[in-house]
């Protein structure tokens, strides 16, 4: 059987974006909405997944699940990846602080609708090939280091957004100092159960939680 070209992907990748949405208006009691962002839906229709996966699981780049990409880790399902950027609600005129590069997937579709994003990984060889990707691809507004993520990115702090797509107890602290006031953070929080997390900082430097769906992501690992 001959490869799949870009127009058999193009079609999978349309195909994609409307179980996204079934999945959406399925979940809409516990979204308090029926529809993610336009915005975003047009992102994650851009963006080609199956080049952030190893080549061997390009086949299934864009059937809704999880795909391992070495090191015990995965890029996460895309209704996931699509729900956390429309709770994020990143906009163009917005820096955003990503914790967990991985592959660089989730890190494109915030370089689609933030005006820049920059992006910790704890492990080397995601950041290094991430970055030649969004390179490669033309995604300009993205910057990526190396570190333990739970410290975010002192130097580049604040942010109007932070995402984490790693689970910790709790919202680490220095993330939290590092969000500027009105700004939001999504994330996974718990251990054995985990739930999103909604983090809204208010114009005091007040926080306010708000916890939706459960969720399972890979524990938030230290240098």
């Amino acid at each position: 059987m001959k490869p799949m070209n870009e127009e058999h992907l193009a079609i999978l990748r349309r195909h994609m974006v409307e179980v996204i949405a079934i999945y959406a208006d399925l979940a809409s009691e516990e979204l308090g909405k029926a529809a993610l962002d336009e915005r975003v839906m047009a992102a994650m229709l851009r963006v080609p997944r199956h080049l952030f996966v190893p080549a061997q699981a390009a086949p299934f780049a864009y059937q809704d699940t999880p795909l391992p990409i070495g090191f015990d880790k995965t890029v996460s399902q895309p209704f996931m990846v699509a729900l956390m950027t429309d709770l994020l609600a990143p906009q163009p005129h917005e820096a955003v602080l990503e914790i967990g590069t991985g592959l660089g997937y989730q890190t494109a579709i915030l370089a689609e609708l933030a005006g820049q994003v920059w992006s910790v990984e704890i492990i080397e060889e995601f950041a290094s090939h991430a970055e030649a990707l969004l390179q490669r691809l033309g995604l300009s507004n993205v910057g990526i280091r190396v570190g333990d993520g739970s410290r975010g990115w002192p130097d580049r702090a604040p942010f109007d957004k932070i995402l984490v797509t790693a689970a910790a107890e709790e919202a680490p602290p220095a993330l939290l100092e590092q969000l500027k006031p009105m700004g939001r953070m999504v994330l996974p929080v718990g251990t054995d159960e985990q739930l999103l997390t909604v983090i809204d900082k208010d114009s005091a430097g007040q926080f306010e939680a708000r916890k939706l769906i459960p969720v399972r992501f890979s524990r938030l690992e230290a240098a």
